[in-house]
This record gives structure tokens, sequence and C-alpha cells, in this order.
């Protein structure tokens, strides 16, 4: 890993370690009322506090921000009304943190309290207040498709069945707490600002937008992150408020929230309540899918309008769907808002959808694995939501899994409390039409090739964690036939690299690799020309070995150093650039409203075996073994996607298991990592990983997503594992001990109870 020795060592630097001289520090006052007008912000005795040097609050900025253009509610400090508890006020900068934490404690709020609701059930309610009065009825995103026959399809099912679904709204919890350092410049109008970011350039286009400057005038940096997980796609209000008190100190300010804030300012999966209809045939087929869906959205819109719409779309894609009606509800209450989340808009739905498969395939007597098989996709195909597959390794998945863990042997022989579930899923290689469209390249990477031999690679992309500096480097040294050595990397600085549009949607490593490729080959054919210049021969004899490029196999050649002072003649340092685009193909469909949410040019897949064991007397789940398989097109760095698969299967974990937050009249009572309580080694199973390989044409080298797409599977595939050892199949996530303990309590006195009419009978 070309980041490696930094982080190891010690050496890399997160935002939160940019402490330069004359920084000061920022600090933010937050709502404690979950739902009022305000009326007045009193500042006057907190600017009183030593040290204090500048105050600024909702009046400072009447500029709203947001990741989607169609969705831009919310300010970086509220200006008109409250509408979560810790929504950001004001905030200070002082010469050091005592003095800010002070002032903070002296600002006031006058305010006029008004109805909150933590509900979707109230925020919906008649009588309920609008909580923004561009979204009557607290709706913010309404959706609706029908495609094919659905009364047919329920007509021609031998078994029909309906259950209701509810998953926990959960947070990604990052290691590292959200920061931001910013400088202004007041002489030359020019701010520079470090954020812990997937995506400078949205931050560069907000900052642009709420501090109304040239974007020209602005530089955005992205140092080492410590996780990201979908919250920091978007612009969070910790980066602009930072910006808005270096401008207003004309110097630099460096914010770094502590850890309940970091929850408070959230971005996570949003609390969901799912009622799923399907029809199967004897045969396993599903014949017809009714999905109704609510997500409890927060305050704001985030990227929730994108959420509800994958949550539909991505229905499909996985198998072969032909009769399905959606409706989604994204809606709007007195809670942090909630965005992107690491397989986003996709995970609950595939619970849902999964769990219901694993139980009527039980009904009707019918192998999980073979109910599957009976739905598979036949690619290259168009859903008939116009999705575009190209690549399909869900069966290599599914016949993997089912190998390694002895699924034909074991299933349903196991001890008593002992049982194996399985579970698909599947994910997006980037959306194929970018949030901000604004018709340049999806992807952009540039070369430099200078005296030294060295190459420089330069690009927007941002690194985090997920190994995407490394998969760049090493695909540039591909092309070249060089050592990884010769190839540096500058990312995500908007003064020297070229834009782009994050690290989201598992799209890095498709889009930008393909532009490296193309930036290679530019390379490779500048190189190839110089040596056959010095060679006196032509170009198309030219054979590049790396270090070596010959005009023939007797000919000893010239080494890379000669060939590249040769390129370099009369010209000087050599810049080459790659691009890539989507093909409209994958741009999605227009059959229904949002219908191009969804599509990309290459989808993953996945399956999971779960095993786990049930302590009967405490209620306590164990989870013994995962095997899962992941269709990744082709493995570029094998280390690298059998970690993202392992962070998939443990994050999965979580919210299946634990992870759930908490609120009480609106406060967030889960805002630290003993509440909200995450997988850790200790609980970590045995993972076994497989890496299937379905090449796909598109993909760079034919590689697919690897960061995403495991996680969705293993929350049914433990629930399903779950009703295999005990009988009991959970609908609501997550599956705590006392949850479990309560439903076998509950069954023991069903069990009571029919014993009993049973005598007396």
């Amino acid at each position: 890993m070309v980041d490696g020795p930094d982080k190891v060592s010690g050496r890399a630097k997160y935002t939160a370690d940019f402490v330069q001289p004359e920084t000061m520090a920022g600090r933010i006052f937050r709502s404690p009322y979950a739902h009022a007008e305000i009326l007045e912000v009193d500042i006057s005795e907190a600017a009183k506090v030593p040290g204090v040097r500048a105050i600024v609050t909702g009046a400072d900025c009447d500029q709203t921000f947001g990741v989607l253009p169609i969705a831009r509610s919310e300010y970086p400090m509220a200006r008109d009304r409250v509408r979560y508890k810790g929504e950001p006020v004001a905030a200070v900068a002082a010469d050091n943190d005592a003095a800010a934490l002070e002032a903070i404690r002296r600002i006031h709020m006058k305010v006029k309290e008004l109805p909150a609701y933590y509900t979707v059930r109230d925020a919906l309610s008649e009588q309920a207040v609008d909580l923004h009065d561009h979204r009557p009825g607290n709706i913010e995103r309404d959706v609706f498709f029908e495609l094919g026959d659905i009364e047919g399809g329920f007509a021609d099912a031998d078994l029909v069945r309906e259950q209701n679904y509810h998953c926990a709204e959960v947070c990604q919890n990052q290691m590292e707490m959200h920061a931001a350092w910013a400088e202004y410049d007041a002489a030359r109008d020019r701010m520079t600002v470090y954020a812990s970011t997937q995506v400078p350039f949205y931050v560069h286009l907000m900052l642009a937008r709420t501090l109304d400057m040239d974007k020209s005038k602005i530089r955005v940096v992205k140092p080492h992150i410590g996780g990201g997980f979908g919250c920091r796609t978007e612009t969070l209000n910790v980066e602009l408020i930072t910006a808005l008190l270096a401008r207003k100190t004309g110097g630099r300010v460096r914010t770094v929230v502590n850890r309940e804030e970091t929850f408070i300012t959230h971005r996570g999966r949003p609390e969901t309540e799912i009622r799923l209809k399907m029809g199967m045939n004897r045969e396993g087929r599903v014949t017809a899918v009714d999905c109704e869906t609510y997500q409890r959205g927060g305050a704001h819109s985030g990227y929730g309008i994108v959420t509800i719409l994958y949550s539909g779309s991505m229905l499909y894609a996985i198998y072969d769907l032909h009769n399905v009606k959606y409706v989604g509800k994204r809606v709007l209450t007195n809670t942090p808002p909630c965005g992107a989340f690491r397989g986003h808009g996709t995970v609950n739905i595939r619970f849902a959808f999964e769990s219901l498969l694993d139980s009527m395939a039980d009904e009707l007597g019918l192998d999980p694995m073979a109910v599957r098989r009976a739905n598979y996709l036949t690619a290259p195909t168009f859903t008939d939501n116009d999705l575009m597959v190209n690549s399909y390794g869900l069966p290599e998945c599914v016949d993997g899994v089912e190998e390694a863990s002895g699924w034909k042997k074991r299933k349903g022989k196991l001890a008593p409390g002992k049982g194996l579930g399985m579970a698909c899923s599947h994910y997006i290689s980037g959306a194929s039409k970018p949030v901000n469209w604004t018709g340049e390249p999806h992807a952009t990477i540039k070369l430099k090739l200078d005296w030294d031999g060295s190459i420089v690679l330069l690009t927007g992309a941002a690194e985090i964690g997920q190994g995407s500096s490394t998969v760049l480097v090493q695909t540039v040294a591909d092309v070249l036939g060089l050592d990884m050595a010769r190839v540096r990397i500058v990312a995500a600085d908007s003064e020297v690299t070229p834009k782009d549009n994050g690290s989201y949607s598992s799209r890095v490593t498709f889009m930008v690799c393909n532009a490296a490729i193309e930036a290679a080959e530019k390379l490779k054919r500048i190189m190839v020309e110089a040596a056959a210049r010095k060679l006196e021969a032509q170009p198309e004899d030219i054979e590049c070995l790396g270090e070596v490029y010959r005009a023939g196999q007797q000919d000893a050649g010239i080494d890379f150093d000669d060939v590249v002072t040769e390129a370099l003649r009369d010209i000087g340092t050599i810049t080459v650039t790659g691009n890539y685009n989507t093909i409209p193909e994958s741009h999605g469909g227009r059959k229904y409203r949002g219908a191009a949410i969804g599509g990309t040019m290459a989808y993953s897949y996945a399956a999971q075996v779960v095993e786990v064991s049930v302590d009967e007397d405490t209620g306590q789940v164990t989870v013994d073994n995962v095997w899962v398989a992941h269709d990744c097109g082709k493995a570029l760095n094998r280390l690298t996607v059998e970690g993202q698969v392992q962070g998939s299967v443990w994050m999965g974990m979580g919210q299946a298991m634990s992870e759930e937050t908490g609120y009480y009249d609106g406060l967030l009572v889960t805002g630290n990592m003993l509440d909200y309580r995450v997988p850790t080694i200790q609980d970590s199973p045995p993972i076994h990983v497989q890496i299937v390989e379905a090449h796909d044409p598109h993909g760079p080298f034919g590689a697919k997503e690897a960061g995403e797409g495991s996680l969705a599977g293993f929350l049914p595939a433990l629930t399903n594992a779950i009703a295999d050892a005990i009988g009991v199949r959970f609908t609501d996530l997550p599956v705590t001990p006392d949850r479990v303990f309560a439903a076998l309590e509950k069954r023991q006195r069903a069990a009571k109870r029919k014993a009993a009419t049973a005598a007396d009978s």
C-alpha cells in the first residue's frame, strides 16, 4: 500500500494534526431545541470573553448548502428556525479552546418553540407543522413505479406472503472525528481549507456558494482520512463554519468537533419501515414484488432523495424480476439529517427481500440456495427498469459459499441452538450520472514525466482508506511495465490536482483507473516514439519492457532514463491526460421519475453464509463463521479487496446485531462509543473471503467495485441463520440479546398457552 509507511509510522497527517502557528480554536454553539423559531441569538456576553476573535451566526451566511442541486435546504448555521437538537446556531474563534468554550457557554437563544416530530408517523400526521415550507406534509420525496403486471404476477404464484420489516437508524462512527482547518488570506482574498472529506470537489463548490467567493480563489486539500463510509460524501457544516470564522478573523481557524458532535452531524442510514409482499412459484421463481418503504430522513435533505430512489431501483439488477411495484417516501423529522451510508439505499431493502425470500423458501420446502439460482439473471442484459448488466458473477459466488461452508452436508443438521443462513447482495461501480452534472469527464488523470525519470500521478480522487491511491499507482506502473516505486501520487489538492467527483458509490477503482489507463497508454506511446528515434527504428517495432526499450530481440536496447531524456528533448516536462466517461446505455431509463438512480457501468455481486450459535438462556447470538464470496471483476489488489470485504462484513454485523441511534425527546443519547456499540476485534468471527472474478468488459482490466457489495448480505444471512438455529425469524434490526430473549420468552408463553388449551379440551 503506497500510504502504508506513513500510516504505520504515525507520519500520516489528518486534518486535526494541522496545528500551525497563530491558529485559532473553533467551537460551535448548537441548538438545545428540537424545533423552534429563532427570535434572537445573543452573543454579547460571549464577545466579552478574553481571547475571542470572532463570532459568527446564521446572519453571517444567507446561502444554503447541500449535496444535490435540487435539495439545498440547510444553512451552515440556522437562520430562521432550528429543526433538530444539535443544529449549529453560532460559532466562535478564539485564541485557545478554553476561551472558545467559555464563549459558547455565554451564547443564549430566544425562541418560540414549535411542535417537534421524531417519528415518521408523527411527521405525517394531518396536524403536523411543516418543517420546510417547500415540503408540504413533511414528505421530502415521494417515489412510485409499477413495472409489469403486478396482479398477474401474484396470480401466477403458488405462495404469496407479506411481511413488515424495521431497520433502526445507524451512524458511520468513523475513528477520526469531523474536523476542518481554514486559512483566509485577506490581502489576496483567498481561502484554503483542509477537510476530512470524501469529495473535495463538493466542499469546494459549497465553500464558493456559502462564502460567496469566486471558485478560483478557493483551495481545498484532503489530508489522510480516518474513515468516511458515506457521511463525508456531503459537505459538512463543520467545514463551512470554520471557513466563515477564518474569513471573519482574517486568519487561521481549526475546528475539531468531539465524538458527540460527530454523531450529531450524522448523515447515516435512516430508520426504515418496509412492507414487502412477494409471490413465488413452486420452483422458487419470484413472480411479483410489491414494496412500500418509509424512511425517517431527519431535518434536512442531505443525500436522502437519492437514498429513497436507490431503495426502489436496486430491487433490480440482482435477480430476474419482471412484476415490481415500489412506493417510497422520505419523511422530514426533527432529528439530525440522514444521508449516504455504505451500501447507500440498498442495505435495508436487501435485508427485507432476502429475509422474505428465505422464509418463503422454507415454507415451500425449497433450499435457499436453489431459490436464488431459480432467479438468476442472464448477462448481458437490461433489467425492466433499464439497468445495464454486462457481467454477473453471482452464480459463482453462491457456488463458492455453498461449497466452502459445507452447506449441503451441514444445513439443518447442526446441534441445537446452531444454524446456517445465507443471502445475496449487489452494488454499483459508481453512478453513471454524476450528482453535479457539468459535462466534464467522470474522471481525469494527469501524469507528469520529468528529467529525473519519475512519474507523478495527479488525481483529485480521495484516498479514504479504501486503497484507491495504491490501485492507481499500480495501474500506471502496470501499463508502463515499471516498478511502482517509479510512480508517485499527489491526490486531492485542488491547487494542483484535476477535479474528481470523489470517493463515493464505489466509483474510484472503476472510473479513475480507467482514466489512469488512458493516460498511461498515452505516455507509453510518447516513450515508444522517443525510443524509436533513439534506436533509429519504427515505433511499431519498439518493444517496451519497462526499464528497457528495444527494437528487436537481438537488440540490447536502451534504458528508461535514456528514453526519458530523448522524450523530453526540445519540449521539456511531459504531461498527459487520461479521461473516463460512462456510456449513455448505462445511464438508466426514463420509465419513472428517478429511474436513472441505480444506473452504473457494472454491478458487483456477493453471497454470504453465516453460522451462528444462540444461547437461549441469555439471548446472546455468537457469529461462529462467515463465508463470503464477492464478484469484483478483476481483483487489482487482492489484499485490498479482502480488506474491503471483511470491512463490509463487520459493518453489516454492527447494523444487524448492536448499532442503533437512540433519542430522548429529540436528544441523541447514544452519541458515544459505549452506548453506540460497533463490533470490535473480539466480536469478529473467522471471515472466509473468496474473490470471484467475473470480468467486466468496461472495467479497468475487468475490475468492478469491491467496497460495498458485501455489506447488505450479512444482515439477512444472520437472521436467516438465527431462524435456522432457534426457529424464530427476526424482522427488526438490530437483533440484540434482549430482543432475542424476549422473542424466546414469547414463544415459550405461546407454547404453554397452547398446551394448556389442549389439556383443557
